[in-house]
């Protein structure tokens, strides 16, 4: 997985644990390692806006 320098916002733990639970042998992180340490401390969530409860429910209707 590249890691490199954007914006806070897309450097996320959450990105990191998604990248790391859906290897499914080996994951190889390259990049700086700083950026690195900022996604671990980076805890922040945002609502994610995807409009899906709103798509299932016209599904079932």
């Amino acid at each position: 997985m590249p890691i490199i320098q954007a914006a806070p916002v897309l450097l996320t733990r959450t990105l990191l644990y998604t990248a790391m639970t859906r290897a499914k042998k080996l994951l190889i992180l390259v990049g700086n390692p700083n950026v690195v340490e900022f996604m671990i401390q980076n805890a922040d969530s945002k609502k994610r806006n995807t409009g899906l409860e709103f798509k299932l429910k016209t599904l079932t209707q």
